[in-house]
Formats: C-alpha cells, sequence, structure tokens
C-alpha cells in the first residue's frame, strides 16, 4: 500500500488542489484527518468533486471541528481533545493520500504538532510549495524540520506562478527532487483536475 502525505510550507498554498490532482494520479483514497471549518464545503467535498476516476474512496473525517481556526482551538470550541491515537491510518488495499490540516508545526492539542503525526505514520510527504516573498524560507525550513524529525520527503511540487531563481535554489540547497510544476488553474474541474494529472502520473511512477 502507498501512503503519502501531502504537506504545504504554509497556508494557502494549494494543498487541496493538489492533493486533488494527486489522488486522480494515482487513483488513490483520500483522507483528510482533521477538518476545521467548512463542514458543508470540507476539503473532502472538494476533492471528491474534482476527481473523475471510480476507484477512488473518500474516506470520513476522524475529527469534523466547526471553527476555521487552528485545530487545536477549534477542538477546545467545540469541547473536543484530538487524540493522537485516534488519528489511525484508514485501512484500505489502494494507496492512500493524505491531506494534513494547516502545516507542519500546527497544534492540534497543547502538546501534538502536525509533525508528530508524521512521525507515528512513518508516511513519506510530498511537499507543496508556492512562491511568494518569503516562500524559500518557508519551504527550506520545512524540509530540515522534515529531516530533523527523520520523515521521508519524496519531493517538491511547486504550485502556482514560476519563479525560476526561487526554485532553482530550494531544489539545490534541500537537494529534493521537482516532482512538478503545477501552473494556477483558473477553473477548477474534472477536467482541468484530470489533465494536470496526466502530466504528473509519469514523475509519480519514478518514485512511487
Amino acid at each position: 500500500m502507498k501512503q503519502v502525505v501531502v504537506a504545504g510550507i504554509g497556508t494557502g498554498v494549494g494543498k487541496t488542489v493538489i492533493s486533488a490532482i494527486l489522488t486522480e494520479a494515482m487513483e488513490a483514497d483520500y483522507w483528510k484527518p482533521i477538518q476545521a471549518g467548512d463542514l458543508e464545503n470540507s476539503d473532502t467535498l472538494m476533492v471528491q468533486n474534482l476527481v473523475s476516476n471510480k476507484k477512488s474512496v473518500f474516506h470520513p473525517e476522524r475529527y469534523r471541528l466547526k471553527s476555521p481556526m487552528s485545530p487545536h482551538a477549534a477542538a477546545k470550541r467545540d469541547a473536543v481533545e484530538i487524540k493522537l491515537n485516534d488519528l489511525i491510518l484508514p485501512t484500505t488495499k489502494n494507496a492512500l493520500i493524505i491531506e494534513l490540516a494547516g502545516g507542519l508545526m500546527v497544534p492540534l492539542n497543547d502538546e501534538i504538532l502536525n509533525i508528530d503525526l508524521l512521525k507515528k505514520w512513518k508516511t513519506p510527504v510530498i511537499v507543496v510549495s508556492k512562491n511568494y516573498l518569503g516562500s524559500i524560507n518557508h519551504t527550506l525550513l520545512s524540509n530540515e524540520l522534515l529531516k530533523t524529525r527523520q520523515v521521508p520527503v519524496l519531493g517538491i511540487i511547486f504550485n502556482g506562478e514560476q519563479n525560476n531563481d526561487s526554485e532553482e535554489f530550494i531544489l539545490a540547497y534541500s537537494n529534493l527532487p521537482c516532482l512538478a510544476r503545477i501552473k494556477e488553474i483558473s477553473e477548477l474541474n474534472k477536467k482541468s483536475i484530470k489533465e494536470a494529472a496526466s502530466l504528473l502520473k509519469p514523475m509519480l511512477n519514478n518514485i512511487i
């Protein structure tokens, strides 16, 4: 079974769109363990509506929190405690794409961060980066944290507008492969996701 975690370098870098592309490319299952806010239009529903293949299964979130904020704070508002031992990977014979709720250092409760989940699962990570002022720092910090915690990283996907100077430095310094450069998708639908997935699939076959 192939399990891959999609981790973003920050908020708004396109984790969910990249997760949809990966799910389509691999005909994988999808799971977002924690959804905080926007429960009627969750990331799981978004990915499900963008994926065309009939093989993918969309596993329900373990925690569904009402407020759009850090999981630890949203859980407190809902009088819920997020427990590490409750976040167990779904059972499936298919490949599985796992989308984190926020970045690597986002707290799940007063003691546990997302990075602790990755350490527990021992699941390889794809880092999603997006070019903006500060993205070099955020991408390299994310990679250093993953290395320090001995979490395997498959590579980086750059999402959105290309910046050769930033991307070349990140790749050279981190020594990570670029899995793909996904241009901003102006209209998100099954067709555009399928087209992006067809471009990404050959690279994934080499590493996963």
